[in-house]
Parts: C-alpha cells; structure tokens; sequence
C-alpha cells in the first residue's frame, strides 16, 4: 500500500489557480469603486478568469418588470443601446425568473430575446442570478465566440463574483438611495419661509428612522397676497415616501392656484394620488391665510387639528376642524373647509402626528401638552422685550423642546407656527 502526503501535483497547481481565479473576482478593493466603476473592473476580471470573450450585467427594474443592460465588456451595445429584457423572457429573463444558472449552447429566437447575442457571434452562453437580501436584483452572465463548453466550476465560479458584485452593488444602490432621498427631501422643504409683514413664521423637521421621511411642511404667497399653510404626512418611510410626498406637494401647489378653497384643492389632489399613485396614503392639512384679517380657510384630510393660542384670555386649545378622510382612502368622498380667524398677538401651531402620539400616550394628551406649551410662550412673551428671537421661533424651540425632548424621535416631526403680531 502506498500512502502519499497529499494531492498530486497537478491538482495542488489547478487548486492554487482557482483561489487565485477567486481572488480576482472578491478582492476587497472592489468595494472602493463607484457603481460603474466596479461593474466594469468586476467583467473585465471575470473576462480575463473565465477566457471568455464577453460579460454583461443586467438589473431588474422591478416596476417594469424588465432587466435593464447596467454594464457590458466585449457587448457594449447592450448598454449603449439600452437593452431591455422582460422578465421570464430570453436567456437573461429565464435566469431572472428561475433564479438558477443557465447555460446556453444554441442560440436562436426561441433561446435568446436580444438580438444582439447573436449578431456578435456569440456560440456558447453561461449566465446566474445576482441575489441582495434574497431578491433577485439583475443577471451576471458571459458569452464565448468560440462555443465553449461551460463547466460547474465556471458556474460556481461566476456565481462567485455575482455574489460579490451584488454585495458592493446592494451597498452603492443603498448609499446612492439615502444621499438622493436626503436631497429630495431638502429640495422640497422650503429653503427661507415667506416674510410677511406684521408677522413671524417659523419651523422645524426632524425624521424619525432613517434620515428621510414621507412628512413636509410647505409655505408659499399666492398671487393675491394670501398665505398657503400645508403640512402633511405620507404613510411608510424610506425613498418611496419621499418620493409620493414630492408628488403631493407639487401637485398641490399647482391645485391652489386654480381655486380659492382648501377643500376643493385637497379632492383634486386626492383624484390626482388615487388615479396615479394607487396605494399611496397620506393625511394634509391646508390652509389659506388672509395676513391682512387674519382670516384662515382650513380644510383636512384626515390630519390631527391646529392648535391656536389665544393673547386675551392666555387660552390655547385646538382648532374645531372635522377632519375629512385621508387621502387616497376613499371614493372621492365630500370634502368641506371651515373659517376661523386668527386674532392679533395669536398663535398657529400646525404639526404632524409624530410631535404629539407616542405608543405610551393617547393623541389628544400629546395635543393637550402642546396647547399647554404654547400658552405658556404666551405668558411670557413679555420678558422676551428686546430679545432678537421671535415669538414664533421661541415658541418652535419649546415646542419641540417639551414635546420631544432628549430622546431620539420614533415618526417624523413637522412643526409650522404663524404668529400674528398685536396690532399698533
């Protein structure tokens, strides 16, 4: 009997070419690159691995259910042409679909759907799914002029550096999400609130997880001298309420101009969401502000009421609103405004739901404290003679200061106050 110390050496050799093949493909340095600087350093290596004479990237978009052609090396029309693969369909769609590797040694119109597999000359095909979180998120895939024939060990390999290419690319995509929700998100809050004679606005915003929100406030003069006053709250969290919250505002500015009623701005907006953005929910407050009789035409869609301190009797207490229901709720259901005035030396508090709910405490306590803070500004806006700080924005910092406090908010937070200075 014969006994040997190890693997022959043709085996130690090919086991010593493969981890090297590996460390090509998941060197850590890729995770340095941007997006496209890491699709196109990751095909050019799977080329040179593999020896074959082409690879490409697709990523699925998810809302048209296709592959999108990302990055190509040796196939760069894929990319400049902007090839579009549904999926199930083709070679590429198929491995979406299946979620399993894929090879292909006759290419034809009933294999592949884009045509230009075959135009380039392409015999042989191996392609695998890119997985993020367990989700298909695109195809990996390399083709051979020479019709090779494609191995487990070239498919292990490939799906090796899908792996590592979907890892880097889950990261970018996410880092490339929050920075483009966060400039979103300040993009569509107003950069300076309106000066208006004979009174002060002033606001805060704070997100609650993450560092975007589907929360917004939103002042604006309209082209008769009157005040727009919206504050409102997107249902979810994240990009995507970001994204609906922007179509809301915007939306909702091109409404008020064609009508001088809240409520009839808020149904157009409602019609516009549920026709368009079909699971969207969102509560909005909007008001219109006459600065020169302190008159406030209000309207809600299912948001919680303002809250108006009052200078002659040091009262503060929330406005009657009845709120109508939120938007994207119902069938179009019938919208209705009040009117109230603001009197001089008054107070508005406008805010979202997340200053005044807390799981350990009803609403209408969190509203309670709020009156109550609020009142208390009030009291004692006199020792405040000579102090740089408005009223409005004092009252601001209280608020947030009592409400909120030291611990880090659960929901976002919106907070608008108008004070209408006293007369004389």
């Amino acid at each position: 009997m014969v006994y040997t110390s190890g693997p022959p050496e043709d085996a130690r050799t090919t086991a010593a070419d493969r981890l090297r093949d590996i460390e090509a493909v998941t060197d850590a340095a890729l995770s340095r690159l941007d997006e496209q600087a890491l699709l196109d350093t990751l095909l050019d290596r799977v080329k040179k691995t593999l020896q074959v004479d082409t690879a490409a990237v697709l990523l699925l978009d998810r809302s048209a259910r296709q592959l999108v052609a990302t990055a190509a090396s040796g196939l760069e029309e894929e990319v400049v042409q902007g090839v579009r693969v549904p999926l199930g369909a083709g070679f590429a769609g198929r491995i979406a679909a299946s979620r399993e590797p894929v090879i292909l040694t006759e290419l034809n119109a009933s294999t592949v759907s884009n045509p230009l597999l075959a135009e380039r000359g392409i015999k042989s095909l191996l392609g695998v799914p890119l997985f993020a979180a367990g989700r298909v998120i695109g195809v990996l895939h390399v083709g051979s002029l020479s019709g090779r024939r494609f191995t487990q060990e070239d498919t292990e390999l490939l799906q090796l550096a899908a792996d590592r290419a979907a890892l880097a690319l889950r990261s970018l995509m996410a880092q490339d999400d929050q920075l483009a929700a966060v400039a979103l998100h300040r993009s569509l809050h107003p950069a300076a609130l309106p000066e208006l004679p004979g009174h002060e606005l002033a606001a805060r915003y704070v997100t609650g997880t993450g560092n975007v929100g589907g929360d917004w406030y939103d002042v604006f003069k309209l082209p008769d001298g009157k005040l727009g006053i919206v504050v409102g709250d997107v249902a979810g969290s994240g990009l995507q309420a970001a994204v609906i919250m922007g179509r809301m505002r915007s939306a909702l500015r091109a409404y008020v101009l064609e009508t001088a009623d809240p409520a009839v701005a808020l149904r157009l907006l409602d019609r516009k969401i549920q026709y368009f953005e079909a699971d969207a929910m969102a509560t909005v407050l909007y008001g219109l502000y006459d600065p020169a009789s302190g008159e406030l035409r209000i309207s809600s869609a299912g948001h919680p009421p303002p809250v108006i301190a009052l200078p002659a009797e040091l009262s503060a207490c929330a406005l009657p609103v009845r709120p109508d229901p939120p938007i994207g709720t119902a069938d179009d259901p019938p919208r209705q405004s009040a009117v109230l005035t603001i009197p001089p030396g008054g107070l508005l508090c406008c805010y979202t739901d997340g200053l005044v709910e807390r799981r350990d405490r009803a609403i209408d306590e969190g509203i309670g404290l709020l009156a109550d803070t609020m009142r208390r500004q009030l009291e004692t806006r006199d020792s405040r003679a000579g102090r740089p700080v408005s009223l409005a924005d004092d009252t601001c910092a209280a608020v947030m200061r009592d409400l909120v406090g030291h611990a880090p908010a659960r929901d976002d937070v919106a907070v608008l106050i108008l004070h209408r200075k006293p007369s004389g």
